[in-house]
């Protein structure tokens, strides 16, 4: 395949040491006869009216372009089960790849002569000034604020309809989950729930993140003690099980890693682990991680509602296989996804 001209110039602006961040975004000709400006983290940028040729440079943006029905010219390596998450494959086949989203292949980027580059300002502050040579460049505060990342890529590509009947659909799923488990769970309800991912030689407990700010939104609570810890805490010895305490935990499993495996069976063998309030109850959940943590967008965002939906035993309307536990006459969870602006109505 022929480079083009335009992506050989970019090929040489690239050979030169990181540049200061530029004051404004270079605009091409044809965009700024054509283009609009976008307000993002980064700033203004000029794009296209319609970009056609996309590149995502974080996962929750490559999930909110496929949920968009956009498929990009190019994506970062996923991080688990390389090259390409599962549920992604299908529909990115045949894509080409640009490298980590910690450290993207600018020479491939600027290869594939994209007309938009879809990056994040926590991985890409630094080479923001050779992205904006290369393409309009847009961008998100965070990695996984999934709404966040959907409005911007509707936005940049036109697909704002889109975006407001996936999110219509996602406040009424968020609503129906509320008040079945509400019902359900009765006065026990919220629930203290601890998100923690074992590695090779310590556990992670997360209060924030991806899975924390949908948890928050289904109305579970926080464990005590990760309250005001900023992302969480890193626990390396078993006399810290203590901390993992909750009504429920939601433990992040990575396949085949025998190291990890190891340190599980190590940890949840422990005496102090078996006193924890949720492993009482047996109320402790292997989670996807993908779905969990990873995928960082809409995707990602329903199926770790599903998820949620089959370890309670509630009626996922979405797939209507688990037996629907029995309701209070007086609580109406069916789904409605027809409202436009209304707020959701209560149970």
């Amino acid at each position: 395949m022929k480079m083009h001209a335009q992506a050989r110039r970019w090929l040489a602006a690239l050979l030169v040491t990181l540049m200061p961040a530029a004051s404004s975004v270079a605009v091409t000709a044809n965009d700024a006869h054509d283009g609009r400006s976008l307000a993002h983290a980064f700033g203004n940028t000029q794009i296209p009216a319609t970009p056609q040729r996309v590149v995502t440079l974080y996962q929750g943006a490559t999930d909110s372009a496929v949920a968009l029905g956009l498929t990009p010219v190019g994506v970062v390596d996923s991080w688990l089960e390389k090259p390409m998450y599962r549920y992604l494959r299908e529909p990115l086949a045949g894509i080409e790849h640009v490298g980590l989203e910690t450290q993207p292949n600018l020479e491939k980027v600027a290869w594939l002569d994209p007309d938009l580059i879809v990056a994040t300002r926590f991985r890409h502050e630094r080479v923001r000034p050779l992205l904006e040579k290369i393409a309009p460049t847009v961008a998100t505060g965070s990695v996984f604020d999934f709404e966040a990342s959907l409005a911007l890529v509707a936005e940049a590509t036109g697909r704002e309809a889109r975006a407001r009947a996936l999110m219509r659909y996602w406040d009424a799923r968020v609503a129906d989950f509320r008040c079945q488990i509400a019902a359900i769970l009765g006065v026990t309800w919220p629930q203290k729930a601890a998100v923690v991912r074992f590695k090779s030689d310590h556990v992670r407990l997360y209060s924030t993140g991806f899975a924390g700010s949908i948890l928050d939104a289904l109305g579970f609570a926080q464990p005590d003690a990760v309250q005001d810890q900023g992302w969480g805490m890193k626990l390396t010895s078993e006399e810290n099980i203590p901390v993992l305490n909750a009504d429920v935990i939601f433990v992040l499993m990575e396949p085949d890693d025998p190291a990890i495996a190891r340190n599980y069976r190590h940890w949840t063998s422990h005496p102090l682990w078996q006193r924890l309030d949720a492993v009482e109850s047996g109320r402790v959940f292997e989670v996807d991680a993908v779905n969990w943590i990873m995928g960082g967008g809409i995707l990602a965002a329903n199926a770790m509602l599903d998820d949620l939906y089959a370890h309670y035993g509630l009626d996922n309307p979405d797939k209507r296989s688990p037996p629907a536990p029995a309701m209070p006459a007086e609580a109406d969870c069916s789904l409605d996804t027809t409202a436009q602006d209304e707020e959701p109505v209560a149970c």
